[in-house]
Parts: C-alpha cells; structure tokens; sequence
C-alpha cells in the first residue's frame, strides 16, 4: 500500500519539476548556424584583419574581433584586437598540437584545444554568402 502511495505522489508531482530546457544560444553557436545556413566563399592565403575569435568553455562563449594571417589554406597565427587598436596574438599551451595544420572549412577554422579546456575557432564573416533568395508565393485561385 504504501509503494501505490508513493509511486502515486511522485507521478503526480512529476510535472512540477519538469523544466523548460530551451537552449540558449552562445556567439559561437549563433555565427556557426549563419555559417551554415549561407554558406562562405573559400579563404585565400594572406592577411585578414577582419575575423572573429571565439573561444569556448563549456556553456560559455566570447567572441572577439581579431586578425589572422593564412599560408596554404590554414591559419598560421592570430591576433585578438584590443581597446587600444593594437592587436595581441593568442598564444596558448595547446593540447595535441591543435594549433598546427588548422584547416579552414565554410568560413570557420578547425577547432583547437587548450590544455585548460578552451575551444577556439577562428571565423571568416565577411565570406559568408549572401542571403538566398526565397520562393514567390503563388496566389489564391478566385471564383472568376
């Protein structure tokens, strides 16, 4: 009797704690689904004064504007701007070497590790491809 009891009182408790889990979207994740979405024009070898550096730990995500320099289609070194107009290169202990050989894929660079679990990307916006046009609606038929 008292598991029927209990079983009862938990199963109607349920939905109090139930929580809406929505998904709050980090900078990272909202320039990765524009990535997506458009599209981007392949990156050239030279010097971009225009990317954005973002760097994530767990939930959390910064994103800053920067400058990276490419040489055969992957990011050699890059730069965080500061307040001041200078720029300051990210220099971190990576973890398996995943600074080396970063490949650069729709606009977005490989990811890379640190040892302290910082996940950094470096992203091309001005590459992304313009909005596709979308289809015309077709009118009602009438009673002509």
């Amino acid at each position: 009797m008292k598991n029927i009891l209990l079983s009862t009182a938990l199963f109607l408790s349920l939905p109090f704690f139930a929580q809406d889990k929505t998904v709050e979207l980090n900078c990272f994740n909202k320039w990765a689904a524009k990535f997506e979405d458009r599209g981007a024009e392949e990156i050239k070898d030279g010097s971009y004064e225009d990317v954005i550096i973002s760097n994530r730990q767990g939930a959390k995500a910064t994103c800053s504007n920067g400058k990276a320099i490419v040489k055969q289609g992957k990011v050699v070194v890059f730069y965080i701007l500061l307040s001041d107009g200078s720029h300051e290169e990210v220099k971190k202990t990576w973890k398996n070497k995943s600074n080396e050989n970063v490949t650069i894929t729709n606009g977005i660079s490989k990811t890379m590790m640190s040892v302290h679990g910082e996940l950094l990307n470096v992203m091309w916006p001005s590459k992304i491809k313009p909005k596709k046009a979308k289809p015309t609606a077709a009118p009602d038929p009438t009673d002509d």
